[in-house]
């Protein structure tokens, strides 16, 4: 069963698909335009924008918080009653240095505030931080996706592991739309589609 949608369609991976074409149209758009304020950046307000633009055409929850809890493979992330409280403790971590910048990108992954599209928007997120604070940028495609898939499932606990992958991929890049557009391209491979189990409040 594919995610409700605006869409209408009813078919899991008819439904990715439309939905990587439609993101990637929009993530082109998007480095076309300031939707983030600097303000912003590095903020659940600036993520929430991000969401909003690249998915508003395909879900109503774009840019809303989930109200389900949801969970991949044997890993819970953070439980909708605590959602609010936990994106307030992001929003004022510190992220003047590369260490403080991934933790609070592992913390954000942990929240995963929406119900589909997190891994897309909160790389997006995470580089308009490096953008705004260290004039640095992810070059996704050399990230390989097991390791960033192991290193991320293990961050909560210890993070060294996706500090050192991350750190061995960025670019001073930072106005490449090239490298920008490779943190969608790879997006299926990070978010495995239609792997989280959802259970409705």
């Amino acid at each position: 069963m594919a995610l409700e949608n605006k869409l209408g369609i009813d078919n899991s991976s008819e439904l990715a698909r439309e939905e990587e074409k439609i993101s990637k149209a929009k993530a082109i758009e998007l480095y076309e335009k300031d939707i983030v304020k600097e303000s912003e950046v590095g903020k659940f307000l600036g993520l929430a924008k991000i969401h909003k633009f690249l998915f508003d055409e395909i879900y109503e929850f774009a840019g809303k918080i989930r109200t389900v809890n949801i969970a991949k493979g044997n890993f819970r992330f953070a439980p909708v009653m605590y959602l609010q409280s936990a994106l307030k403790y992001i929003d004022n971590m510190p992220q003047s240095t590369y260490d403080e910048i991934v933790e609070k990108y592992v913390e954000m992954n942990i929240a995963h505030p929406f119900r589909e599209g997190n891994g897309r928007s909160t790389r997006i997120w995470l580089d308009f931080i490096f953008k705004k604070e260290l004039k640095l940028v992810v070059d996704w495609s050399k990230v390989d996706k097991e390791d960033y898939l192991l290193a991320m499932e293990r961050s909560p606990i210890k993070d060294i592991e996706i500090k050192v992958l991350l750190n061995n991929a960025l670019t001073e890049k930072i106005n490449d739309r090239e490298i920008y557009m490779k943190g969608i391209d790879v997006s299926y491979y990070y978010e495995g589609y239609n792997t989280f189990k959802a259970e409705e409040l």
